[in-house]
């Protein structure tokens, strides 16, 4: 996969999440359908954080596992608008960690490691889309629990 390939498939991720989560306003926000489970903030917080890691994990020296830190700071975020703003400056950051990389350098192998194993790099760009998508569907399923109507994701309808 070329770094031009990856930049397109977070634009297209970036889009099919907004286009799909617009409905949500600030005073959703703090929703969830049980009391035990992520609110809109931090279902969206935690999106943005995830493509972080994925992309930061993508040429470190080792996969960050500090997944009680990471679970704090996302929900740490109390706004709907912070975590949009953390989510376009995740994709922004992958956007860039993207093309400052080769695609010989994307297809190089990850050493051994406990996450993906020793595949090559750019599989964490199907498995941050397959991420993004598990939680645009779980937001719709909020939307459906507000009474909101979501919208198709891949187009303007």
């Amino acid at each position: 996969m070329t770094p031009e390939g990856i930049k397109e498939t977070l634009k297209s991720q970036q889009e099919y999440f907004n286009r799909s989560t617009r409905p949500l306003e600030e005073k959703h926000g703090g929703f969830a359908p049980k009391a035990e489970m992520f609110t809109v903030t931090q279902q969206v917080a935690h999106v943005a954080q995830t493509i972080e890691w994925f992309f930061d994990s993508a040429f470190a020296a080792e996969w960050n596992m500090d997944f009680e830190g990471m679970d704090k700071q996302m929900r740490s975020v109390t706004s709907l608008a912070e975590a949009r703003a953390w989510f376009e400056r995740a994709i922004h950051r992958a956007i860039e960690v993207a093309e400052s990389h080769s695609a010989e350098e994307w297809a190089s192998l990850f050493p051994p490691n406990p996450i993906m194993g020793e595949v090559p790099r750019f599989v964490i760009v199907a498995a941050c889309s397959d991420h993004t998508a598990h939680h645009r569907g779980a937001l719709t399923v909020y939307q459906r629990l507000l009474g909101l109507t979501p919208p198709m994701p891949y187009m303007e309808t």
